[in-house]
């Protein structure tokens, strides 16, 4: 019994001591969400902005350029899969794998040849263990990205899509990333970059719709809308990316804080079962020696009345 009593006494030690650090884990993922959710808001005003100005400049011009003009027979595309550096997060990383394949495998099925581009220890360390290419990676930095981390994984995007497919470029570049939605919400999405849809989604044709016919702007380019759009789509790009980082920053701290939730509860749980289960062996181990007492007592009273016959 008292061996037994030991082992419980152990493990309790043991799980108290995980709490501890699963609690603490949720403490500072908590407090990185907050961070994470201010970033977001802060890029967010700023990449509407600029997409918008890119879209009016495509829309109001009829210059053909290669960022924004659809190829008529799409051969290379790339995709850009966002995870995060660090486990501990449920299943945050397997589900933005999961939506980087399914975005993949659309592609694939259209024809598409994939290079395929990474950000994030885990998203490199899945592709690596299948020996799957990867045309460039990223780590370090998806805890806390910065706008210059954004511009680095940019940068050889846009580069891809300037070139010629027959020299290793592409001719779209799609993003498959996590989006940050509430505390308990995080969604994985995928999503086209380039070449730069113009059309108007349902629900603003909608709201246009109900308010009625409205002026259309017009723009004057200067020097000229393909210098514009020049200086104008890395920027997109780059926003859009940062942006996205951001959001994957965010749901993976949301994840982070779930998963040490429920690993605290679980420990919680199992210091209760392990205190039930020694406070048992402790009574068994207490009603064992009463009853040798007992039993020794009786022995010897007995032992006692046999000698005085």
């Amino acid at each position: 019994m008292g061996a037994q009593l030991r082992v419980y006494k152990r493990r309790i030690k043991s799980v108290t001591a995980t709490k501890k650090i699963t609690r603490a884990m949720e403490m500072i993922a908590a407090s990185r969400i907050v961070k994470a959710q201010r970033k977001v808001a802060a890029s967010k005003p700023y990449a509407d902005e600029l997409t918008a100005a890119v879209t009016a400049v495509a829309a109001s011009s009829d210059v053909k350029h290669p960022l924004t003009t659809e190829a008529e027979r799409p051969r290379r595309a790339a995709v850009l899969l966002i995870t995060s550096d660090r486990g501990l997060a449920g299943g945050y990383n397997s589900s933005a794998i999961k939506a980087g394949e399914h975005l993949t495998s659309e592609l694939v099925a259209q024809g598409l040849e994939i290079d395929t581009y990474i950000v994030g220890r885990k998203g490199v360390s899945y592709y690596a263990f299948r020996e799957r290419e990867i045309s460039q990676s990223w780590t370090g930095f998806t805890d806390s990205p910065s706008y210059a981390d954004a511009k680095a994984v940019a940068a050889p995007l846009i580069e891809a899509m300037e070139r010629d497919t027959d020299e290793g470029g592409v001719d779209e570049i799609h993003i498959a990333y996590t989006e940050f939605e509430s505390m308990m919400t995080q969604t994985p999405v995928e999503r086209r970059l380039l070449p730069l849809t113009l059309e108007k989604s349902a629900e603003e044709s909608a709201e246009v719709f109900a308010k009625g016919p409205e002026v259309q702007a017009l723009y004057d380019f200067e020097p000229s809308a393909e210098e514009v759009l020049d200086a104008l789509l890395p920027r997109y790009v780059e926003s859009r990316i940062y942006n996205a980082l951001l959001q994957a920053a965010a749901s993976k701290h949301a994840a982070t804080r779930r998963a040490m939730k429920s690993a605290t509860d679980n420990a919680e749980d199992l210091i209760r079962s392990f205190t039930r289960l020694a406070n048992a062996a402790r009574q068994a181990e207490i009603t064992q020696e009463i009853t040798e007492i007992v039993g020794g007592a009786s022995a010897l009273a007995d032992a006692t009345a046999g000698s005085e016959r």
